[in-house]
C-alpha cells in the first residue's frame, strides 16, 4: 500500500508586491527536510524553491507535485533560514524573494538532471587553514586582539588609515579557526575592486584552498563553486561584498565587516537590505563574534559604541613611523575664476614629481564633462529618457547617460539650432587627466623623462584585468600622478603617494540629504589616508582640499583628523532635528508612467495609513518626486514614514503592506518599501 503524498511548504522567488508573501504548498512522494532545494512548477514555468519551515497552508486549490529534488546537496541550515526569514520581515519582502536571490544564479537555473551531472565532478575535501607567519603586532593591535579574545562583542574597531586593521582581521580569523577544525569566518568588503588585494593577503596567510570569494563580478560557475565550498564547510574563509552576508556557512564563528560605514553595504534594488546590519543580527543569532572596522565609522555605529552596545577598540596610530598627512585648505575665492588646479597645488605636485614621489588627485565625477552645451542657444545634452544630462566622454566621442545607459555619438552641430560651436561644461576625470597633461608637459621626473599620468575610474577600468593592471603600475612606481574617482580613495596601500588633493569637495556641503556631510567627511578622510603610508616620506605628506568654504566646521575637523569631534557635532544636530540614528525611517517609492499616477498612489497610501493602529506613532510625509525624477522613461516619487520607535514602525509597515497591494492603480509600474534608507 503506497503512502499518501506529503504536503510541503515551499518558498519561491516572488516580490512582496506580487501578493505571494507566504510559502506555497506542493505535493511530494517522499518527506523532505526544511532547507531542501527543489524544482517546482509555478504558472507555466519550473523554478527553484526551498522547502520551508512550518505547516503547509491550505491553498483551496489542487496542489501540484514538485518536479524534482536537487539531491546531493545538504539542506540549507536552520540558522540560514532564520536569517532569510528575519530579513524578509524587517525589509518588508517575501521570504522567497530573499531566499532565492541569496542563492547562486546557476543553482537557480540548473535542472535536476544538470545538477546530477554537476555533482559527478568530485569536489575537493575540506580545506585546512596551517596559518602562515604573521608580523609582530603593534601595542594597539595586540590590545585590540586581546579584547576580541576575551569579550563577546560586537566590536567596533576604530582605527586610523594605515593603523593595521587588516592584520587584526587576519589574526582574529586565525584564532577563530584554530579553536575549531570546522569553524568558518566571513570577511566582507564594500566594493568588488577591494576583494582581490584582500584575497591575496588571506591566501598568503591561510592557503588558496581555505579561501573563496563571493561577489557579483564572478562568473556564474565561479559563484556556484565558491558557494558550494562554503555550504559544505570545505571553505574555511569567505571573502565577499554585501551578498556574502547570505552565504551558507554552517559553522560560522567570526564575521568581519571592513569599512563598515560604506553605503555600498546597502542594497538598492529588490530587497533593500543592509549587509552590515544583517551581519550584526547573524552574529548574535549564530553566536559568532562580529567585528566592524573603519577609520570613519557610521554615526549609527559610533553612537552604539558611545552607549556601550558595541565595544570600541581604538587604534589611532599608523603602523611603523607613518603619519597622517597635514591637511591644507586652499581658498578658491582667492583664485582666478574657473581655476581647476590652483598654482600653489600645481607647484606642490611638481615638487613631489621632482623627488620621485607620487600624487593622487581625487575628483568624484567620471567622464570628460558632465554636460555638453550649445554656445548659441539653450540646448544641453539632456537624456531623452531621464531628467538628467548625458555625460560627454571624449575618448569615444559619446554622450552617455549614467542613469539609464542611453548612448549616442556626439552631434557635429547643435541639434536645436545647427550651431557648430558646442562645448563641454564642467569637468570630469577624463578632462582633468587631459588638463594635467597640459599643465605638466614641461615638468620632468628625476631621470629627465616626462611625467606619467594615469586615470582610474569606472570607464578606464571597464575591461577584464584593467583595474589590477593600473593598480600594479601605481604600486611599481610607473605612475607619477594618479587621477581617480572614489574607487582609489579607500583600501589601497599606495606606498609612494605623498600628496592627495580633493578638487571638488564642496558639492555635498549644502545638500538636501542630511547624510551628505557624513559621507563627504568619510570620503575625504579615506582619501587623505592614501598619503604618508611609508615612514620614509610620512613627514612630508599632505592632503590639499580646494574649497570655496574653508571656514566650514567639517574642514576644521578634517584638518585635525578629528572624527570624534565631527561625529559629536553631527549627532548633536541629528538629535535636535529628530533624525536617524535618533529616529527610524522607511521610504515608500513608486514608479509609474506619469508623475501624477506615482504621486496619487502615494497620496492614497498616506490616507489609508491614517487608520492603521500604529499611525499615532508614525509620521507620514507628503509624496515628492525623487531628485532624479525620471529614469529610463519611468517617473519616480516617494514618501517618508518616520517614527521614534523601530518596533512601532515595523508594525506599521507590516499592516500597510496589504493596503498597498490592494490599491495598485493603472499605470503604476512598481512600488517598494525601503527600510532604513541611506538617501532621501
Amino acid at each position: 500500500m503506497t503512502s499518501p503524498p506529503v504536503r510541503l511548504p515551499v518558498v519561491v522567488a516572488a516580490p512582496a508586491h506580487s501578493g505571494i508573501v507566504t510559502p506555497l504548498t506542493y505535493r511530494s512522494e517522499l518527506p523532505l527536510a526544511p532547507g531542501a532545494l527543489v524544482r517546482v512548477p509555478l504558472g507555466r514555468r519550473e523554478v527553484l524553491g526551498v522547502v520551508w519551515d512550518g505547516e503547509p497552508a491550505d491553498a483551496g486549490v489542487e496542489e501540484r507535485p514538485i518536479a524534482g529534488v536537487l539531491d546531493g546537496i545538504a539542506p540549507l541550515p536552520a540558522a540560514w533560514r532564520r536569517l532569510v526569514a528575519f530579513s524578509a520581515a524587517y525589509y518588508q519582502r517575501s521570504p522567497g524573494e530573499v531566499a532565492l536571490a541569496a542563492l547562486p544564479p546557476q543553482l537557480r537555473d540548473l535542472s535536476p538532471e544538470q545538477w546530477q551531472r554537476r555533482l559527478a565532478r568530485k569536489p575537493a575535501g575540506a580545506a585546512t587553514a596551517a596559518a602562515g607567519p604573521a608580523p609582530v603586532l603593534t601595542d594597539e593591535q595586540a590590545a585590540a586582539l586581546a579584547q576580541l579574545r576575551s569579550q563577546p562583542g560586537p566590536f567596533l574597531l576604530y582605527g586610523a588609515t594605515g593603523s593595521g586593521k587588516t592584520e587584526v582581521y587576519l589574526q582574529a580569523v586565525a584564532e577563530a579557526l584554530a579553536g575549531d577544525p570546522a569553524a568558518q569566518a566571513l570577511v566582507m568588503v564594500p566594493e568588488i575592486n577591494l576583494t582581490p588585494q584582500l584575497q591575496e593577503r588571506f591566501v598568503a596567510r591561510f592557503g588558496a584552498d581555505a579561501v573563496v570569494a563571493l561577489h557579483s563580478g564572478m562568473t556564474h560557475p565561479q559563484r556556484l563553486k565558491a558557494w558550494l565550498a562554503a555550504h559544505a564547510g570545505r571553505a574555511r574563509i569567505v571573502l565577499g561584498t554585501r551578498m556574502a552576508v547570505f552565504a551558507s556557512l554552517p559553522q560560522l564563528r567570526l564575521v568581519v565587516v571592513d569599512e563598515e560605514h560604506d553605503p555600498s553595504y546597502k542594497q538598492q534594488e529588490g530587497a533593500r537590505y543592509s549587509a552590515r546590519d544583517l551581519a550584526l543580527w547573524r552574529g548574535r543569532e549564530e553566536r559568532a563574534k562580529v567585528l566592524l572596522g573603519s577609520a570613519t565609522p557610521s554615526l549609527e555605529s559610533w553612537l552604539a559604541s558611545e552607549r556601550g552596545r558595541y565595544l570600541r577598540l581604538a587604534m589611532p596610530s599608523r603602523v611603523g613611523a607613518g603619519r597622517l598627512p597635514k591637511v591644507r585648505l586652499l581658498d578658491l575665492n582667492l583664485q582666478p575664476k574657473k581655476t581647476v588646479v590652483a598654482p600653489q597645488l600645481l607647484a606642490a605636485i611638481e615638487a613631489r614629481i621632482a623627488r620621485g614621489e607620487q600624487a593622487l588627485l581625487f575628483l568624484n565625477r567620471r567622464g570628460y564633462a558632465p554636460v555638453l552645451a550649445c554656445t548659441a542657444c539653450e540646448w544641453k545634452s539632456e537624456c531623452p529618457h531621464c531628467s538628467a544630462y548625458r555625460v560627454f566622454h571624449k575618448i569615444d566621442r559619446t554622450l552617455r547617460c549614467h542613469h539609464c545607459g542611453f548612448t549616442e555619438r556626439v552631434p557635429r552641430a547643435c541639434p536645436q539650432c545647427g550651431n557648430l560651436d558646442i562645448a563641454p561644461l564642467g569637468r570630469g576625470t577624463e578632462r582633468l587627466e587631459e588638463h594635467l597633461a597640459e599643465l605638466l608637459h614641461a615638468t620632468r621626473r628625476p631621470d629627465g623623462q616626462p611625467v606619467r599620468i594615469a586615470r582610474i575610474d569606472a570607464d578606464s577600468t571597464r575591461g577584464k584585468g584593467e583595474l589590477d593592471a593600473r593598480l600594479a603600475q601605481v604600486h611599481a612606481g610607473e605612475v607619477d600622478v594618479l587621477v581617480g574617482t572614489q574607487m582609489v580613495t579607500k583600501g589601497h596601500d599606495f606606498r609612494r603617494i605623498t600628496l592627495v588633493a580633493a578638487l571638488n569637495a564642496d558639492t555635498a556641503l549644502f545638500s538636501s540629504d542630511f547624510r551628505a556631510p557624513e559621507r563627504l567627511f568619510s570620503l575625504l578622510m579615506q582619501a587623505a589616508g592614501r598619503a604618508g603610508r611609508d615612514a620614509s616620506v610620512a613627514d612630508a605628506s599632505e592632503m590639499w582640499v580646494q574649497t570655496f568654504h574653508p571656514d566650514h566646521p567639517l574642514f576644521a575637523a578634517l584638518k585635525r583628523h578629528d572624527y570624534p569631534r565631527f561625529a559629536a557635532q553631527q549627532l548633536e544636530d541629528r538629535e535636535a532635528a529628530g533624525m536617524p540614528p535618533y529616529a527610524y525611517q522607511a521610504l515608500l517609492r513608486a514608479d509609474a508612467r506619469t508623475q501624477e499616477v506615482a504621486q496619487e498612489f502615494l497620496r492614497l497610501a498616506g490616507v489609508a495609513a491614517q487608520d492603521l493602529p500604529e499611525a499615532p506613532q508614525v509620521t507620514v510625509y507628503p509624496p515628492v518626486p525623487l531628485a532624479v525624477q525620471r529614469v529610463a522613461d519611468v517617473e519616480r516619487a516617494q514618501m517618508v514614514a518616520e517614527s521614534a520607535s523601530r518596533p512601532a514602525l515595523q508594525r506599521f509597515l507590516a499592516a500597510w503592506q496589504p493596503l498597498l497591494q490592494d490599491s495598485r492603480p493603472k499605470g503604476l509600474i512598481r512600488w517598494a518599501i525601503d527600510v532604513d534608507p541611506l538617501a532621501i
